[in-house]
């Protein structure tokens, strides 16, 4: 009997465990995120979902001020990144950090409402807002949700001006992919889309392919994983909360 007891008492403390770790967590920030304006003080903010120039065409939802957060690690980590490419000439310019599962849920919304294509022209001009879903573009869950994911660009300190990807944030379609007209694990510029279909249109040219690697190599070297269909967003290795969706807002 007493066998029973105790082992009843550690399967329910292995089923607490576990819970925890799938579980969304409350409204209020937990101790292990920080502000990148503290942490990353080179880096430019540029809250695409605190504005209304995002795909949706309205502030999202959770997004209270235009500030960025991330994990304690993942902060860490880009502030190094942050040093490597201001050693090139480059500050970081970010456009989304951690996204609160709210937000996510504002995008899934919108997407099922398939007759406002307000941003279709800035963001999806060449997809029917009907395929979002069936291509991936939109999900129920987003990476950025557990706090370690960012999207950002480069800012060029010489020219004062955004570097020049051959394209924009949030661009949905191939174009938006590493490997759009080049080979990203080589780095080299072969004109082409995954080596073999020819790039005929919104082909990127040598150089602005040269400067997605820049940003994508400088990421790698300190940490970060690429994502295969866009050339902004990367998420630490190490993260450490892979298994938890967080909802407190941006503030």
């Amino acid at each position: 009997m007493k066998r029973t007891i105790i082992q009843t008492v550690v399967i329910a403390a292995m089923v607490a465990i576990l819970s925890s770790c799938v579980s969304t967590v409350s409204n209020t920030p937990p101790s292990g995120f920080v502000h990148l304006a503290e942490a990353v003080p080179d880096a430019i903010l540029e809250i695409r979902y605190y504005s209304t120039y995002n795909f949706v065409g309205d502030r999202i939802d959770g997004y209270e001020q235009p500030t960025a957060l991330l994990t304690v690690e993942a902060a860490k980590a880009l502030k190094a990144v942050s040093d490597d490419v201001k050693k090139q000439g480059y500050r970081l310019k970010i456009f989304d950090a951690y996204r609160p599962q709210r937000a996510v849920t504002h995008f899934m919304n919108w997407a099922k409402d398939t007759g406002d294509i307000r941003m279709k022209a800035y963001f999806y001009p060449n997809l029917d807002k009907s395929v979002l879903f069936a291509q991936g573009y939109i999900a129920e869950k987003s990476g950025h949700s557990r706090g370690s994911t960012v999207d950002l660009t480069l800012f060029d300190m010489a020219t004062e001006k955004e570097v020049d990807m051959g394209g924009t944030f949030d661009w949905f379609g191939k174009e938006s992919h590493p490997d759009w007209c080049g080979n990203p694990e080589t780095g080299e510029y072969t004109g082409e889309f995954a080596g073999d279909t020819p790039a005929k249109d919104g082909k990127i040219n040598a150089t602005q392919f040269r400067n997605r690697m820049i940003l994508r190599q400088a990421m790698m070297r300190h940490g970060f994983k690429p994502l295969e269909e866009e050339w902004w967003h990367f998420t630490l290795k190490n993260e450490p909360y892979p298994d938890t969706y967080f909802t407190h807002s941006v503030k």
